[in-house]
């Protein structure tokens, strides 16, 4: 086999004779249709072209149905908001009503709590009386005993046993004004003249002999100087409690007695020593 005969030729193969007629015959058609262009753009064109107006259309819209539609849909919002204003100011007044009254139900509630911590104290105060008359219970014959001696003439010449001479001078202005309101009425905080409570009649008496005393029940009892209940002389101040914190006085008025704002149920009322012993009592004259 020949060793150059797969090799291809380097020379370019020939064009056929009937490609090269189809390419001239293009290339002619295309000249020609160029000269022909070329003669009627050269021309005078016989008719001019006439000139064409576009009318637009006329709109026609009837808005009376959109107008309608607005006016309705705001007198709407306007409602609405209406409503709703009137609705924020109902529920605006019953929420300061609410605070009204439940500022009415505090209040009551406190001034009923006030009233029963009152009575409370009342009743603690007539249950430690109650409680001292019990434990003082086992000195009421001794007492009894030094009165009815002093009442048969005993005499008080060294000092001992209870006075039962007249009172006289101050003491006789303070026991004379105890004895004109026997009979009123009790009354916790009274200071006269219809009615009293126990330290309220004790400061009464003494400030008609011209002397001032504190109000309260324990500043009476701090004044002046202690003295047995075996040596009371008229116009004494008895105290029942403690000496400085009180919680009940009365004077003495001689005879074994005395004269008290008691408590509501019996007002002011002259009674035996007896009837309550006091804890002690203290000379102010």
């Amino acid at each position: 086999m020949s060793h150059t005969a797969h090799i291809p030729s380097h020379r370019k193969p020939r064009r056929s004779t009937s490609k090269l007629a189809v390419r001239a015959g293009v290339a002619g058609g295309v000249l020609s249709t160029l000269a022909m262009a070329g003669t009627a753009s050269a021309s005078p064109s016989a008719e001019p072209v006439a000139e064409t107006t576009l009318e637009m259309p006329v709109l026609s819209l009837d808005l009376t149905a959109d107008v309608a539609s607005a006016v309705t849909t705001a007198a709407e919002n306007t409602r609405v908001a209406a409503v709703e204003a009137a609705v924020t100011g109902e529920l605006n007044a019953q929420e300061e009503s609410a605070r009204s009254g439940a500022a009415a139900e505090a209040k009551q509630a406190k001034e009923q709590a006030q009233q029963k911590a009152e009575k409370t104290a009342k009743e603690e105060a007539d249950r430690k009386a109650e409680a001292e008359r019990a434990t003082r219970s086992s000195g009421r014959t001794t007492l009894q005993t030094a009165s009815a001696s002093a009442s048969a003439g005993a005499s008080a010449d060294d000092g001992e046993g209870t006075v039962t001479a007249p009172a006289t001078g101050s003491a006789s202005a303070i026991i004379n004004f105890a004895r004109n309101q026997v009979g009123k009425a009790y009354v916790m905080g009274g200071t006269g003249p219809s009615s009293y409570d126990c330290s309220g009649l004790v400061q009464a008496a003494y400030r008609k002999a011209g002397i001032s005393l504190p109000r309260m029940s324990q500043d009476q009892s701090s004044e002046g100087t202690s003295v047995s209940l075996s040596n009371l002389q008229p116009g004494d101040v008895l105290y029942w409690g403690s000496r400085g914190n009180a919680y009940h006085v009365a004077l003495y008025v001689g005879g074994g007695k005395f004269i008290g704002a008691q408590n509501p149920s019996t007002g002011i009322v002259e009674r035996s020593l007896s009837y309550d012993m006091p804890t002690g009592a203290v000379r102010i004259l």
